[in-house]
């Protein structure tokens, strides 16, 4: 690392030493490896589009961003002035579509495989395969700690739009980009004893965590992965009938989901008062253009939800909204602070299950198709 090249240097959000710790310590798990495929198809200006990445990684500190923590008191993430982003470009038309398809499958294992070395920046990278004449795989992968989905959304629409100029020779004017350690010193600056007063009351009483169902994990080793994926997509009529509902009592549908969650965890458990985690943006209302900053800004924060048959459904999902909107002011709450402040004896977590909410920025850019290329 050059010390001319450095930019800036800070501390980590405390979502991102939690992040960081996993990762150090089940470096093979892939846990915070996010990777997305895409497929093009029509003319690319393959110049036009490296160019664009290289414009977007140059507007925003988080794309440019390493970590260092070894003999030091506390980890920090230092900014780049400069970072190449190199393309790495593949040819593939010679393959069958089975060829194809099989050594994609064969390249995004390879891929995940590879990881990061979290002090070498930029903490993502990007590959062009070619499959036909007027076809594309995408494949863009990045770590975790540099940017969350809101994040991840913005970076694609703007890549999209300096694309669309450059393949046509126009010049894009997008709005100055604020700094990552802009929200770092907005962390700093906040009041946790505030906070403490807050998490001690919610949490008040909860001697333990809630538990999903019951599990016997000795036959992992402490390091092995623990987890699998189940899919299940709703149909449109339901979805359709939860944003009816939603909208009738002036709701949310995360509140929905919650709810739902909330009711599933009390019949599991048996306990009519339950604790789960939150997902939460993290993005301070009061932090002037944090809306399209680009960084980690997400925190995991505990839920204690009452679960009561003898109150009306509608009441009952509007009292939980207004705590779920009581909390967002305590988002900045670091979870190892809120757990030390709970009643939850050392060693148990605070919760054993998560709800994750995904609402981004709806990106129109993408869904658009392009008179020349769609995505």
């Amino acid at each position: 690392m050059k010390a001319e090249n450095i930019q800036d240097i800070y501390e980590l959000s405390p979502a991102q030493q939690g992040i960081l710790f996993h990762s150090l310590y089940s470096p093979d798990s892939g846990v915070y490896f996010v990777q997305r495929s895409f497929l093009l198809h029509g003319h690319l200006n393959v110049v036009a589009f490296e160019c664009a990445w290289q414009q977007v990684v140059a507007r925003h500190t988080a794309l440019r961003t390493s970590f260092y923590w070894e003999k030091l008191d506390k980890p920090l993430q230092v900014v780049h002035q400069e970072v190449k982003f190199p393309l790495r470009q593949y040819d593939w038309r010679e393959l069958t579509s089975a060829e194809q398809q099989k050594r994609l499958e064969a390249f995004l294992e390879s891929d995940r495989h590879e990881g990061f070395e979290l002090s070498q920046p930029p903490l993502i990278r990007l590959s062009l395969i070619q499959l036909a004449d007027d076809s594309y795989q995408i494949v863009l992968s990045q770590h975790h700690l540099i940017l969350d989905g809101w994040s991840s959304s913005l970076v694609l629409k703007e890549f999209v739009e300096l694309y669309e100029a450059l393949s046509h020779n126009q010049d894009k004017f997008l709005a100055p980009s604020r700094s990552y350690g802009e929200y770092i010193g907005w962390l700093q600056q906040q009041d946790l004893s505030k906070a403490e007063e807050f998490w001690r009351r919610v949490l008040s009483g909860i001697k333990a965590p809630t538990p999903l169902i019951k599990l016997n994990f000795d036959k992992f080793s402490s390091q092995e992965e623990r987890y699998e994926d189940q899919f299940l997509k709703l149909s449109t009529e339901t979805t359709e009938a939860l944003k009816s509902l939603a909208q009738q009592h002036q709701l949310t549908l995360n509140t929905l989901v919650q709810a739902a969650w909330a009711v599933l965890l009390s019949r599991y458990s048996g306990e009519e008062e339950v604790v789960y985690g939150n997902i939460v943006s993290g993005r301070p209302v009061d932090l002037v253009g944090v809306e399209s900053m680009v960084g980690m800004f997400i925190n995991t924060l505990p839920v204690r939800v009452k679960v009561d048959a003898e109150q009306s459904l509608v009441s009952w999902l509007k009292q939980l909204q207004a705590q779920l909107v009581e909390m967002r002011q305590y988002e900045y709450s670091p979870l190892a602070e809120v757990q030390g402040w709970s009643e939850i004896p050392r060693g148990l977590p605070l919760f054993e299950s998560i709800v994750v909410f995904e609402n981004y920025p709806v990106d129109q850019v993408l869904q658009k198709q392009k008179e020349d290329l769609e995505i």
